[in-house]
């Protein structure tokens, strides 16, 4: 394969930022970078590693550094997203170019990334080992009463700023395998139309959460200090519902939740990071 260079696009560095916008739609479909990049969500701790050919970035890998909770011990990590190449640029080992750079930068600290199911046997080539990530699950009968929870908008930058502070200073959902500070990391679904409707219970405490048949999705808890999460599920509801699913380890919340299989939706690959032996789930909110 010919000598090619990888180029390292940070938060300053704008207009390479719109090449890198213009290539991840053309390797995930329903990805987009550029409303997340408006919101000024882009910061230091997210770096691209791509390669440009021709003006236009033609692979590339990107890292976010991560502030991991492994059983309420905070660890430096990083986390990989938007790897791939354009499929025009295909077999000519790109992908496995700017894999190698990335990594590097990573040095030896812990690394994780989710996958598409379809490229499994790309990773453990880097040194990545595939992890099993838990569902959890409570049956749970109740009715909408109260008031519903408001509706917060991140179009907000206020709203954007309180996530941001009850990520980094508040309390974490899980401490079993989480992070702290991923605030920049949760708007990205917000951005692209992916997530559950943010709701605010009370000054201090927000959700992602929303009801599909009957049950209710909880997928990430945002709170300052502890609070009683079941006291508001009548106030999160718009319909009866017969059970809860948790996008998180809810050990804390939830502590009588039950496993309800395997996260079958995206792989964990892990390198240089030793999980828990009990059943865990990494936030999806903190997913890149």
């Amino acid at each position: 394969m010919e000598s090619v260079a990888v180029t390292e696009i940070r938060q300053v560095d704008t207009g390479l930022q719109e090449l890198f916008c213009d290539y991840v739609p053309q390797v995930f479909r329903r990805a987009d970078f550029r409303r997340w990049r408006a919101w000024g969500e882009w910061n230091d701790d997210y770096r691209a590693f791509a390669l440009i050919e021709d003006g236009r970035v033609v692979a590339n890998t990107s890292v976010m550094r991560m502030r991991l909770l492994l059983e309420g011990r905070e660890v430096l990590a990083h986390q990989l997203g938007a790897v791939g190449c354009l499929p025009s640029h295909r077999g000519r080992g790109l992908a496995r170019v700017v894999m190698n750079v990335a990594l590097d930068a990573c040095g030896d600290a812990p690394v994780l990334l989710f996958a598409n199911p379809k490229v499994r046997q790309f990773y453990p080539r880097f040194g990545f080992q595939p992890q099993m990530q838990t569902l959890f699950a409570t049956p749970y009968d109740a009715v909408p009463d109260g008031p519903p929870a408001p509706t917060l908008n991140l179009d907000d930058a206020e709203v954007r700023a309180g996530l941001a502070t009850l990520s980094s200073e508040g309390r974490p959902s899980t401490e079993r395998f989480g992070a702290r500070g991923y605030g920049t990391v949760a708007s990205w679904p917000v951005a692209n139309g992916f997530s559950r409707p943010l709701r605010q219970l009370g000054a201090d405490a927000w959700v992602f959460a929303g009801v599909e048949g009957e049950t209710l999705y909880l997928d990430d808890v945002f709170a300052r200090e502890p609070f009683d999460l079941r006291a508001w599920i009548p106030r999160l509801i718009d319909r009866p519902i017969r059970s809860i699913r948790f996008g998180f380890t809810p050990e804390r919340y939830w502590p009588e939740a039950v496993t309800a299989g395997e996260d079958m939706e995206a792989d964990l690959f892990v390198r240089n990071l030793r999980l828990s032996p009990e059943a865990h789930r990494f936030p999806i909110m903190a997913h890149t």
